[in-house]
């Protein structure tokens, strides 16, 4: 719900100037498994899938892995050192749901491929005192570590509380390299905060339009049924939430459904919201090995901010929107490794949310395609997401077979950034 400046160490990358064959790994592509076939590999992009390897190619032996795409997180708040922890995890790309890295200062994060790749929003368009200012203590001003904030102007800070002030910031926030535009649409009932300021239908209504005719994405943070059907009316394009304060009708899963939008559920934050910390995750060794003490006491806790919830109730809503043909995006919502926003952390999370989408009925693959080929389509990351000809070696070898045992996207053998291989 913020973004994110934590102090988690990265490997070193193993450079290699060859050709890369992976050889004898079953391929799940982004959308379906392919059966164990040869994936070559050549200055950073895939060249080819099947056939025999090159002889001077560098082999690879996948026998009893699994070969991904790169992983996507489609909720974050992040920085330099929490994308090199989510490269750990396998988490190649990560979508910023507020923060500072827009497309005009992030080229040291481009080209690096010890850390995952980014994508923002900029800051979210919300009224003065709304959301997310009440989720952190008096006094308390999130940011960057002394020295490391990065150069240019400070980032464009969108309150808006009139359709015309909203408007007036969308032109604003392409031009300082926004990738998609966010509107926050929260009364802060969720998080304890009854009353807080929030956008207006028609603001938001106004904002959403002209994003629109910018040909910008739009997404809204939403937690409440409320709050939904107002991004909904609104036009815009996901929800990068799921409500929370009431179980699913059939009329909300038709009005999704009926509007073409996608869904981020965040069950991890959901679940994070309502006490449960992600402990169970942080004992396996899995992910205890790759996590510094800051972000492992974070995940040992929660937000709280809604014990009355009920996490049965989310889990039921992703698995009737999912048998509505909704498409469900992976994302966490990750950002500081803080125990007041904790449950959460960088790449381990995307794991635990892929684990939620099966515990609610979604089979492994519907939720591998959720962190894969379905979040790249939707945001028009038309070079990722999947295993094809031409698009970008973004890739996770993994022990196992999490097609059928989705908790073996923690078993990492390897991982590719732009076919540079991360040092484990």
């Amino acid at each position: 719900m913020y973004y994110s400046f934590g102090r988690v160490s990265y490997s070193r990358i193993e450079m290699t100037m060859t050709v890369t064959a992976i050889t004898g790994a079953q391929v799940f592509d982004g959308r379906q498994a392919l059966g164990v076939t040869t994936v070559l590999v050549d200055g950073g992009r895939i060249a080819r899938i099947g056939g025999d390897a090159p002889d001077d190619a560098e082999i690879i032996d996948g026998s009893g892995a699994t070969l991904l795409p790169g992983l996507i997180d489609a909720h974050v708040h992040t920085s330099k050192d929490a994308l090199a922890l989510a490269l750990r995890f396998g988490v190649t790309t990560e979508l910023e749901m507020q923060g500072t890295n827009t497309r005009d200062i992030r080229a040291h994060i481009s080209e690096d491929d010890t850390v995952a790749d980014v994508r923002s929003s900029g800051f979210a368009i919300t009224p003065p005192g709304g959301h997310p200012s009440e989720l952190f203590p008096e006094g308390f001003r999130p940011g960057p570590p002394a020295g490391a904030r990065p150069a240019g102007p400070p980032p464009l800070m969108p309150f808006s509380t009139t359709p015309e002030e909203a408007v007036a910031f969308i032109p604003q926030l392409i031009e300082r390299g926004s990738d998609y535009i966010k509107f926050m649409v929260d009364d802060g009932s969720v998080e304890g905060h009854p009353g807080l300021p929030m956008l207006d239908q028609a603001t938001l209504n106004a904002g959403v339009a002209e994003a629109k005719k910018h040909g910008m994405l739009t997404v809204a943070h939403a937690l409440t049924v409320d709050a939904t059907r107002m991004a909904i009316e609104a036009g815009i394009d996901g929800l990068v939430h799921l409500f929370m304060d009431q179980p699913h009708t059939s009329e909300i899963i038709d009005l999704v459904k009926d509007a073409g939008v996608f869904v981020a559920p965040c069950v991890v934050l959901n679940a994070s919201m309502m006490g449960i910390t992600g402990s169970d995750l942080a004992d396996d060794p899995r992910v205890a090995s790759r996590l510094d003490d800051e972000w492992d006491k974070a995940l040992r806790s929660s937000f709280g901010h809604y014990p009355q919830g009920r996490i049965e109730d989310v889990l039921a809503t992703v698995k009737a929107l999912s048998d509505a043909g909704v498409d469900l995006l992976a994302g966490t919502d990750v950002s500081l490794p803080l125990p007041f926003l904790g449950g959460l952390a960088h790449g381990a999370s995307v794991h635990h949310e892929l684990r939620y989408l099966t515990l609610a009925g979604l089979t492994p693959v519907q939720a591998l395609r959720a962190a894969t080929a379905t979040t790249a389509r939707r945001f028009g990351l038309d070079d990722r997401g999947r295993i094809a000809e031409g698009l970008r070696a973004d890739l996770l070898l993994v022990d196992g077979d999490p097609t059928i045992t989705i908790s073996d996207t923690l078993n990492t053998r390897a991982v590719w950034r732009r076919g540079t291989r991360l040092a484990m």
